[in-house]
């Protein structure tokens, strides 16, 4: 029965192609672009069927062919038939191909060229998008800052708009808080830069063509000293990509393991195909690569340090945020904003939600303190005490704070001596009868700069109210004093604080109403940190989460070397680095130390980047400009949609296309593995199916067609694309995997282009984070993943802490405390950031943008760069600011729309100044993460006019075995800046 069967699918089969030619254009297209025979056969050759394509026509005939381009052989005529049936069973084909059940034979190009009509046919008739009434389509799209409307007409983008939810959207959520109901608006909350996506799409600075450097020649002369300095000249795409297949080649060839390096910036455009961990690291396990290891940024004191305290290791050592909404605005009486700016920097991915529960918490009469040396667009909005903190101080001002609560005995003895250890050994510490030293209030002042007296104020009322910390931009982690040298200090002090105010109770907590809503975190769609199509099981949360439910083949890096994100420059420079590992499955994890080049392994030869630029986010940036030019590095590839940054020190660009111009699907701000569970942060959960809004603009191309068209011209694209699937393909894929199929069909989610989960029912709302421990009983929360073999007693009734409390001296320190004395289990207070030290006399605090996201929207002649706050034009160039205080412009002569220089021992930079009230003596404030770098020769030297402030900051890590970043420990002097200085001297 299956023979006849697969007899009359092979007949019919090129009736069923001329069919689909005559109805379908893209069909037609793509039947005319190749002419190819393609035979599909029986193993044992009782049955087989040629099909020729010749200039857009097809002719089939039975029988064996001695030499066709391509070819699928079957094990049996079942086996056949499953694989050509009309709908894919991709679990099936997985196994079929894995166990050789299906074999291919002949060109890769071909046989994905006949996958590429095959899934061209299924596409077809799919319809993207809605037709509004005056003429436009309305598609979808998600931004690194919200999902945004995008109405097209005659194939140009006419506006965006955030999406307003329709009547037959999931309802909202109500909180019910002090007798008062709370829903929020029906509409996605974005960010600034979202809605400047059509500037971005349409800049000047889009790169449209594949280029080389003008003086860069694979088969000569490379000039490696002039990148960043001679200019590029246009080719095709067939040379461009012939040129990387062959230096993938020749690295493997003529170097051996290793000597292929991937690096990407921080963050991408967003979608689960063509993200870094998706397509990239697919692209990058077939062909071999040396990583260049990413570290927790933004996390640094939590990671390196306030993990160590009680665990969750899997979330970067922040705590979870489960339930924390309701339960702020319900008990809370204040909240305490420390280096916390959620109006400016706002979420992970996300838009300004909380800043509606912020202001009901205003409404409710909660009160708000804010510890930032700046005086924060939060505090701007929200009212309430500021204590303009002295930058890297802060532990200072945590340990003062406990020392009057000891003092006072106004903390919770209960909680500290039932669910905590190590307490008495840290309080010897803060009385001084270790060292002789009491951490008084008045110890504090000469470190923070903060009278005495305010730590007592705000010690006795946060001890006498119940109280929400803020620490970091989220609530807890993103940014801030974390990322000082006295960081790890900082997020361990915080943590101890709220052990000793009973963390976990009602009104207890961290966050800043940013995250924390009640959503139904049950429904299962993977984050990006899932790894999408990537098939990597070790680098993503992939086998924890989506490999279960999504089959795709597993790719596995087998190059063993890896070189720290933060150490790249000196393992080009130096030829060698060495760096600890991010490891979220365990807090020892992060002891794990390794080096580069690792045995066996070849230095790296050969720099593959793609996305974003790292010169406006790897603090102490310049030592990539020497990295790039070393002779070492051979080849340089830069994928790329700008020419910013990075893109002007690559041998050859590759043009990349921008979300709106590819297909793609995610997830509204969730992130998935690394931060489990951050788009509670949203007041709706939204799933996005990214559309393709218009055609690629000039010949650039989607990231996951960039890969593809490389790895033919190496015999895996057949691998890669799983026999020609495209990147709708891949998001039908997805879909399937998730659990959307069970409140949508996969045509209406593609045709509406977003779907609301509804809120959870009030009796399946999570509970709050902590509670179960502060009330002693099982762990209850949705986390996913703890590790049963990190928990020293019963699985989920303690914290995972070989104590299985809260440790006010950690035993995962005090195990290494000889090794690296700058992580003391006792945490005590070390003063890294003392002004007599140093040789410049303003620190530099360099914050997350307000207006754009690292350094995605920035520049491009983008309508962000078009914001007098964000860049001020001066004499017709749009300039980074800089942030002084008045006593300090004074003293320098200097007045706001000053052109000042920036600089110290690393570097200089040309920045717009702003004279401000908002900033704390002593404190220069701008803004990492800018995406230009102009670097002019003037009279004092090699000068950046584009604002490139991490050029200036420390690349130094924290500790000997912390991998931690520190930019805000960071010393500058400002001076006025003229036009006569830009001549070179």
């Amino acid at each position: 029965m299956q023979r006849y069967l697969l007899l009359f699918i092979l007949w019919f089969m090129p009736t069923a192609l001329r069919i689909a030619a005559r109805v379908f254009p893209s069909v037609r297209e793509h039947l005319g672009s190749e002419n190819r025979v393609i035979q599909l056969r029986l193993r044992d050759n009782s049955l087989a069927r040629q099909i020729h394509f010749r200039s857009g026509n097809i002719s089939a005939r039975w029988g064996a062919s001695a030499q066709p381009d391509a070819e699928l052989v079957f094990m049996d005529a079942p086996t056949a038939c499953r694989m050509l049936a009309p709908t894919t069973d991709h679990a099936f084909l997985i196994d079929a191909l894995k166990n050789f059940k299906i074999t291919q034979g002949g060109s890769d190009q071909a046989l994905v060229w006949f996958g590429q009509l095959v899934n061209i046919m299924k596409t077809a008739s799919w319809r993207r998008g809605t037709r509004m009434k005056d003429g436009t389509t309305r598609y979808v799209t998600l931004t690194n800052g919200g999902p945004v409307f995008v109405f097209v007409k005659e194939g140009k983008i006419i506006r965006t708009t955030p999406i307003d939810l329709a009547e037959e959207d999931a309802p909202s959520w109500t909180i019910t808080a002090r007798g008062r109901r709370f829903s929020p608006a029906r509409r996605a909350t974005v960010s600034p830069h979202a809605l400047s996506l059509k500037s971005l799409v349409y800049s000047d600075k889009r790169i449209l063509h594949p280029m080389k450097r003008v003086d860069f020649d694979p088969k000569g002369e490379r000039n490696p000293q002039n990148r960043g300095i001679s200019g590029y000249e246009r080719i095709s795409w067939d040379e461009a990509l012939d040129i990387v297949a062959a230096e993938i080649t020749r690295m493997k060839q003529q170097h051996g393991p290793g000597a292929i390096a991937m690096a990407t910036g921080a963050h991408h455009q967003w979608g689960n195909i063509n993200y870094y961990l998706s397509a990239m690291q697919r692209f990058g396990n077939l062909i071999g690569y040396t990583r260049v290891e990413m570290s927790p940024i933004s996390w640094e004191g939590w990671y390196w340090g306030a993990m160590h305290h009680y665990g969750n290791s899997l979330r970067l050592g922040t705590p979870s945020f489960y339930g924390t909404t309701e339960d702020c605005l319900e008990h809370a009486e204040v909240i305490v904003f420390w280096s916390s700016d959620p109006e400016s920097t706002n979420g992970v991915y996300a838009g300004f939600e909380g800043t509606e529960r912020r202001l009901w918490a205003k409404q409710l009469g909660i009160e708000f303190v804010h510890i930032d040396p700046y005086l924060t667009q939060s505090a701007q909005l929200l009212g309430g005490k500021w204590l303009p903190i002295r930058p890297g101080t802060d532990s200072a001002f945590a340990i003062a704070i406990m020392h009057e609560w000891m003092v006072n005995e106004t903390y919770d003895k209960d909680y500290v001596a039932s669910r905590t250890t190590g307490f008495d050994e840290w309080r010897a510490y803060v009385l001084g009868e270790e060292d002789g030293i009491p951490k008084t209030p008045e110890w504090q002042e000469a470190e923070t700069g903060i009278p005495a007296k305010d730590v007592r104020s705000l010690a006795q009322r946060w001890a006498s109210k119940k109280t929400y910390l803020a620490a970091g931009g989220l609530g807890a982690g993103f940014g801030g004093a974390c990322r000082t040298e006295t960081g790890a200090q900082w997020a361990r002090s915080v943590v101890m604080m709220m052990a000793m105010q009973g963390w976990g109770k009602p009104g207890i907590n961290f966050g800043n109403l940013q995250i924390g809503a009640p959503q139904d975190l049950n429904f299962y769609f993977p984050g990006y940190a899932e790894g999408g199509i990537s098939g990597d099981l070790n680098y993503t949360a992939s086998a924890a989460h989506n490999y279960c439910r999504m089959p795709h083949i597993i790719t596995i890096n087998p190059v063993k070397q890896s070189v720290p994100r933060q150490r790249f420059a000196e393992a080009i420079t130096e030829g060698k680095a060495d760096g600890y590992l991010w490891d979220g499955f365990s807090t020892e994890g992060q002891f794990a130390h390794y080096s580069y080049p690792k045995p066996g392994h070849s230095p790296i030869h050969m720099l593959y980047r793609y996305g974003s630029s790292s010169f406006g986010t790897v603090p102490g940036s310049n030592r990539l400009i020497d990295a790039y030019r070393h002779p070492s590095l051979e080849f340089i590839v830069n994928q790329s949609i700008w020419m910013e940054n990075e893109a002007q020190f690559a041998d050859v660009i590759l043009p990349a296309c921008t979300a709106l111009e590819r297909d793609d699907i995610s997830e509204w701000a969730n992130c998935g593995g690394y931060i489990q569970h951050a788009q509670s942060q949203l007041n709706h959960r939204m799933m996005i199916m990214q559309h393709k809004c218009i055609e690629p603009l000039g010949e650039s191309r989607s990231d996951y067609q960039i890969f593809l068209d490389i790895l033919l011209r190496l015999g895996y694209g057949g691998m890669y694309s799983e026999g020609g699937g495209s990147e709708l393909t891949w998001c039908e894929r997805m879909f399937n995997s998730t659990d959307l199929p069970k409140q949508t069909t996969w045509k209406k989610f593609l045709k509406k282009g977003y779907h609301v989960v509804p809120p959870p029912a009030d009796h399946d709302r999570q509970p709050v984070d902590m509670r179960w421990f502060a009330e002693g009983r099982p762990k209850d929360l949705p986390e996913a993943n703890p590790l049963p073999g990190v928990y020293a007693t019963k699985f989920g009734q303690s914290l995972p802490t070989q104590s299985g409390k809260f440790e006010f001296v950690p035993s995962s320190l005090r195990r290494i405390e000889k090794i690296d004395p700058a992580r003391p289990a006792v945490n005590r207070y070390i003063n890294g950031n003392s002004a007599k030290k140093q040789p410049f006399p303003l620190q530099l605090v360099t914050n997350h943008p307000v207006y754009s996201f690292h350094s995605q929207t920035d520049g491009k002649n983008s309508h962000i760069s078009t914001i007098n706050e964000h860049r001020l034009n001066v004499g017709g160039y749009r300039y980074w600011i800089l942030r002084m205080s008045p006593h300090d412009a004074a003293a320098r002569g200097l007045k706001s729309g000053d052109l000042v220089r920036v600089h110290n021992a690393q570097a200089s930079v040309i920045c717009a100044l702003d004279v401000s009230h908002l900033v704390t003596e002593g404190v220069a404030r701008g803004s990492e993460s800018c995406a230009e770098l102009d670097l002019i020769q003037t009279s004092v030297g090699l000068v950046d006019r584009g604002g490139c402030l991490n050029l200036l900051t420390p690349g130094r890590k924290m500790s000997a075995t912390s991998d931690g970043i520190m930019p805000n420990s960071c010393w500058v002097e400002v001076d006025k800046w003229n036009a006569t200085m830009e001549k070179a001297a």
